[in-house]
């Protein structure tokens, strides 16, 4: 296995730490394509500590600014928020699954922050047994970023759906299949298999670390 480090790290958000920083970063990355969102996306948003929802966030490790985030949304205990807007096909509504929302990544950012959030993602399906990853994109330009992540389409018709929760702008749905991601990625021999799988990025972490002991800290002070 290949170990790679990064100039930033992707942990779970902390609520009593990053919301602020998850605001700014959402105002400021959506603002730059969408300035209408930005107010928006710059107030707290309560989706983030709601139950079955975590929230990823990258910071540059130099300067400690928040660069990437991504929200997992699982089906239980609600229904996901792209499932207000359209119905999803029979066979995939029928999976344990989650919606990849509120994707933000700072301008200027290193061009590996979107495909470690999708690795994030990723991982934390596999970790949580949910089998179906599910993301809008707004632009054909996303479309094929995601595509080549692994995504496919996800409604027979592929054509952009308005989504309440994204402001109602229109998006095309894409879908990932967690269970079989891996066999696909190792049978066509697919560069994502070494990343995805054969890579061990240190910089990415999804446990939470454990507080320290009292006597530990006790030696440090």
């Amino acid at each position: 296995m290949t170990t790679a480090h990064l100039d930033f790290t992707v942990r779970i958000a902390n609520p009593a730490t990053d919301l602020a920083d998850l605001a700014t970063l959402r105002a400021e990355a959506y603002g730059h394509h969408l300035p209408g969102l930005a107010q928006t996306m710059a107030l707290p948003d309560a989706a983030d500590t709601a139950p079955g929802t975590t929230v990823l966030l990258c910071r540059d490790k130099a300067s400690g600014r928040a660069i990437g985030s991504a929200r997992i949304q699982r089906n239980h205990p609600r229904q996901l928020p792209i499932e207000t807007s359209l119905a999803l096909p029979p066979a995939l509504a029928a999976l344990p699954r989650a919606e990849i929302t509120r994707l933000a990544i700072a301008p200027g950012a290193s061009s590996l922050v979107r495909p470690m959030l999708v690795k994030a993602c990723y991982l934390a399906a596999v970790a949580s047994q949910v089998r179906l990853l599910v993301i809008g994109a707004r632009s054909p330009a996303l479309v094929r970023i995601y595509r080549g992540l692994g995504f496919t389409d996800a409604l027979d018709d592929s054509g952009p759906v308005p989504l309440a929760h994204a402001g109602n702008l229109p998006h095309h749905v894409l879908a990932f299949d967690v269970v079989g991601a891996e066999r696909r990625w190792h049978s066509a021999r697919h560069a994502l298999y070494s990343f995805m799988v054969e890579t061990w990025h240190p910089d990415l972490q999804l446990l939470a670390e454990p507080a320290p002991a009292p006597a530990a800290l006790a030696l440090a002070a």
